[in-house]
């Protein structure tokens, strides 16, 4: 009802509207509202205008500037001539510095920069701009590097950090070792596994995307020289964008990319390492036992290639005369290297690798090592201390070193009481009173009903031992008598020293001492043996992969001499140079050759063979040395006929037969191939003043370290401080005995998961070169996961052999060569050779080819070959010649992997942005930078989830505690 009654009403409406108005109304309705509209609309605009125009009027001459007056006045500065730029050339405050860098800059901006922006542009104030805030920024560089005390750097930073990148490839190689042949790719895997370890060590950061993520490396180098240009430039230029963005793209990608690319480069790595080591002539030896020792299949396929080439050029050369015979040995020896390849190449294909250790020790022609020479060589003493602790032997054999130590402190305690007595004072109660404490602390430790373990010996013995010192002054010789039993027991026993040559320890310990080597070993299977220098007729040096191989000895005659003499003139060194003949006859065969000495080589072998053999310093005499006019040909002939005799005397059958051992060091000697000295020059001359020593202050060094911590270390003052006051050396005595640790076991205090940085040793960390070259032992050779005791003996010997070479100066003098390092000089040399090697005679270098894959792995041979070569002797004597080749190729491998060196360039310049910009919080940045890590990621689940059922289980705890409250 509602809306019929609205439209009714509205109806009604509009017919009395038309009926008034007429059917036109409406649209006269609508026009008039119109020209109302429009009329206000015209109103309010002429109104508005006029009243703004007064407004402006009136604020015209207040604070508003006039619009129109600039711009004519930057048309006119842009029509004027462009003023000379004056530039500062002043940056470090060195002119020999400030002048190479200078043209750095200018290279830079003329390479990538000016080049396309010419194109744009004539003016250069954004050029000006941008040279100005690289000068402002090396400017601010060079004051904070003048500010940082760089020693700390280069001595303990850089050196924990190579420690510690080896110690983790180290422990991704055991790991992939562990895994065994479950692998596809060994080079990726490695990789894989490094970045786990290196997670789980570092905790916080890894690296990995870094070092294998072109697109993320770029970004990281960008992020971190966005950062330096903050640090470094002031906040106007830096607030300019474009500016800093060609800056940060100058750095990161023109110079710091190239350069870090160029650094891990494993080829670039290998070349550099040769050129260092030019001056060592490599060792045919050394060349052979790399290709035996090689798992690489390029490398090998690389050296066959190449030894095949040069053979067919051989064969294809028309010689008549004398070289004859030098061609036909060069192509055995080459023959002999392709066979060599061949037969690695096959094994690796196979994959059927011989276990070594196991086949070596059922051979059953190995050398025999006596007893008494095991326990006076650091090598073999450690291997047979590990089979002693293995079968519960030990006792025995710590007894029999500690008697040892104490015979020879006493001995020296004895004699410094005797020249006391001599000058007058009286200290002889005092002292025989630390001797007999000394004599209870050995006689408690290892040979009472309390001593735990007992040696088991003669009780009538023991019970008159105790007698002795209950009523006598000890002596030196208080224990000869049981020690001795001791030492009959350790070598008849079936359980020791006997087992011991059946074990495989044994094995190891003849490799170690680099005794794995048969001389009958000769030339190929196919009758060419003909003998040369270097040639494969000469010894070679097995590896363990080499014993299946090795013919059964059989009878030799060897029937050498002197044939001529000659002077030699080598870089400038003038020498006499001796052919021996040498003629070889056995059942089936008889065999000659040429080998050439020198005067030092005789030398060298008769010092190893006395000390080897004491009972022929007796009877061979060595023609002496004479200082001048020692190239004589009179003084020659007669050094070659007294040589003649002595290599007669040598070769005497009765001689041979007395001492059957020393058929394997004539045989080394007499090889055609370059004699490996047993002494280096620095320890032949040491040995005039250490040679006095050496034999009292073996058997106390070897001693000392072996038996546990508290009584070596007052052992080891005794020793040290035998000259100074006896009260302090009896105080240190006491101590040491009368608190009896148990036996020394082997150390495990390696974590595997954690940094070198750690401190090594309280009285370590303050002797610098101690320290670095303690440490780069451990992680080279791996020698904390051997015994204690060879590690304290090398920490030993370092130290008495910086002492001896340096005295206490040495820290000073190596503070004086980091300060030479960061001296103008050298700042200014490394400038030039940045400058030269990035543009060559003011020319941007062209990026060099990827050298061909053969030329590369040749060089890794290469490489390989001279590390081997420069090895010292003395640390093969230290530490074993197996564990040395082991250590030197485990460091050479590493640099063989351009995603790990990647990692070790970028580790040094985080420590070094950290140690030149302590205040900044580098480490934290950093820490950001690496944040998206896949494997700190994965690391990350894995320790939530470790950790995530104790957390549940402790949080069920302290509800049930609650409960239980409540």
């Amino acid at each position: 009802q509602t809306s019929l009654s609205i439209w009714g009403w509205g109806s009604l409406g509009l017919v009395l509207f038309l009926v008034t108005f007429g059917p036109f109304a409406i649209f006269y309705f609508a026009f008039y509202i119109l020209c109302f509209v429009g009329g206000g609309f015209v109103v309010t605009l002429l109104f508005g205008k006029s009243n703004s125009e007064k407004y402006l009027e009136q604020c015209e001459h207040s604070f508003l500037p006039c619009t129109s007056v600039g711009i004519p006045k930057c048309v006119e500065e842009m029509k004027r001539e462009a003023r000379p730029i004056k530039i500062d050339r002043r940056l470090t405050g060195a002119n020999i510095i400030d002048e190479p860098l200078q043209q750095v800059i200018q290279f830079s901006l003329r390479d990538y920069v000016q080049y396309w922006y010419y194109t744009l542009s004539d003016d250069e104030s954004f050029l000006l701009e941008i040279r100005q805030a690289l000068q402002y920024a090396l400017v601010q560089f060079s004051a904070r590097s003048k500010e940082t005390d760089w020693q700390p750097y280069f001595t303990t930073r850089l050196v924990d950090d190579f420690g510690t990148h080896l110690r983790v490839f180290r422990k991704a190689q055991q790991r992939i070792a562990e895994k065994g042949d479950q692998m596809k790719d060994q080079a990726e895997e490695l990789v894989d596994t490094f970045f786990e370890v290196e997670v789980e060590m570092e905790k916080e950061v890894c690296r990995d995307l870094v070092c294998t993520s072109p697109k993320d490396e770029e970004g990281f180098l960008r992020d971190l020289c966005e950062v330096l240009l903050y640090i470094l430039l002031p906040p106007g230029d830096f607030q300019n964008k474009i500016m800093r963005y060609f800056v940060r793209e100058i750095l990161s990608r023109g110079i710091l990319l190239p350069l870090i690319n160029q650094l891990s480069d494993p080829d670039y790595i290998n070349q550099y390492v040769i050129w260092m080591i030019r001056d060592s002539n490599c060792n045919y030896e050394a060349f052979m036992n790399i290709i035996k020792l090689s798992d690489n299949i390029g490398e090998l396929e690389a050296v066959k290639d190449k030894a095949s080439e040069e053979l067919q050029y051989l064969r294809s050369l028309d010689t008549a005369g004398d070289d004859i015979n030098t061609i036909k040995n060069q192509i055995n020896s080459l023959l002999y290297v392709i066979k060599v390849c061949d037969s690695r190449i096959q094994r690796l294909q196979s994959g059927k690798e011989i276990d070594t250790v196991k086949l070596a020790a059922n051979f059953g022609k190995l050398c025999t090592v006596p007893l008494d020479h095991i326990l006076v060589d650091n090598v073999a003493l450690q291997f047979f201390m590990d089979y002693m602790q293995q079968t519960g032997g030990q006792a025995h054999l710590f007894f029999w070193m500690t008697v040892e130590g104490y015979r020879v402190t006493a001995q020296q305690q004895l004699e410094v009481l005797q020249s006391r007595q001599k000058d007058g004072k009286h200290q002889t109660n005092q002292t025989k009173g630390l001797l007999r404490a000394a004599a209870f602390g050995v006689y408690e430790q290892y040979l009472s009903e309390k001593a735990s373990p007992r040696v088991n010996i003669d009780d009538n013995l023991v019970a008159k031992l105790a007698e002795t010192l209950n009523h006598e002054d000890p002596t030196p010789e208080i224990f000869d008598d049981i020690q001795r039993k001791v030492y009959e027991l350790m070598l008849r026993d079936e359980r020791f020293y006997p087992s011991f040559k059946q074990n495989v320890l044994y094995v190891r310990m003849l490799a170690e001492l680099d005794m794995l080597k048969d001389p009958s070993f000769r030339g190929s299977d196919d009758g060419e043996g003909e003998s040369f220098n270097g040639s494969p007729t000469g010894s070679i040096n097995l590896s363990l992969d080499d014993l299946s191989n090795v013919p059964s000895d059989e009878t030799v005659q060897l029937h050498a001499y002197i044939s001529d003499t000659g002077v030699c003139n080598d870089h400038g060194k003038t020498y006499a140079l001796y052919a021996i003949t040498v003629h070889r006859r056995n059942a089936n065969s008889e065999e000659m050759w040429k080998t050439y000495r020198r005067y030092s080589d005789f030398h060298d072998f008769h010092m190893r063979i006395t000390e080897q053999f004491e009972n022929l310093a007796n009877i061979l005499k060595l023609p002496g040395k004479k200082t001048f006019n020692n190239m004589d040909r009179e003084f020659l002939e007669k050094r070659k006929k007294d040589l003649n005799a002595y290599l007669q005397l040598l070769l005497n059958p009765e001689m041979m037969k007395a001492s059957p051992a020393l058929a394997h060091y004539v045989y080394d000697f007499l090889e055609n191939k370059a004699y490996s000295k047993g002494k280096g020059d620095f320890a032949r001359k040491m040995d005039t003043f250490v040679n006095p020593l050496r034999n009292s202050m073996r058997n106390v060094s070897n001693a000392v370290k072996s038996i546990p911590d508290s009584l070596a270390e007052g052992m080891t003052k005794m020793s040290d401080n035998m000259g100074k006051m006896s009260e302090r050396l009896g105080q240190d005595i006491k101590q040491s005995f009368f608190k009896v640790p148990p036996l020394m076991q082997k150390t495990y205090s390696d974590p595997d998961h954690c940094r070198v940085a750690a401190p090594i040793d309280d009285n370590v960390d303050d002797n610098i070169p101690l320290r670095v070259m303690l440490l780069l032992m451990d992680e080279v050779f791996d020698l904390k996961e051997r015994n204690q005791w060879l590690r304290r003996n090398i920490k030993n010997l370092l130290q008495q052999l910086i002492r001896a070479t340096y005295g206490d100066t040495i820290n000073r003098k190596i503070v004086d060569h980091v300060d030479w390092m960061t001296s103008p000089e050298q700042v200014a040399d490394a400038v030039k050779r940045f400058r030269d090697a990035f543009w060559p005679n003011g020319i941007l270098a062209e990026t060099v080819p990827r050298r061909d894959k053969a030329i590369r792995m040749r060089t890794r041979v290469a490489g390989k070959t001279k590390l081997l070569e420069v090895m010292p002797d003395e640390l093969k004597h230290i530490i074993g010649a197996e564990t040395t080749r082991k250590g030197i190729l485990r460091v050479f491998e590493m640099f063989q992997h351009s995603q790990l060196n990647k990692r070790m360039v970028y580790v040094f310049l985080e420590r070094f942005l950290e140690t030149l910009f302590p205040q900044n919080k580098f480490p934290e940045l950093f820490h950001k930078l690496h944040s998206r890590s896949k494997q700190m990621q994965r690391y990350k689940q894995r320790l939530h989830s470790t950790q995530a059922p104790s957390l549940q289980k402790s949080l069920l705890v302290s509800h049930i505690r609650l409960l239980m409250h409540l």
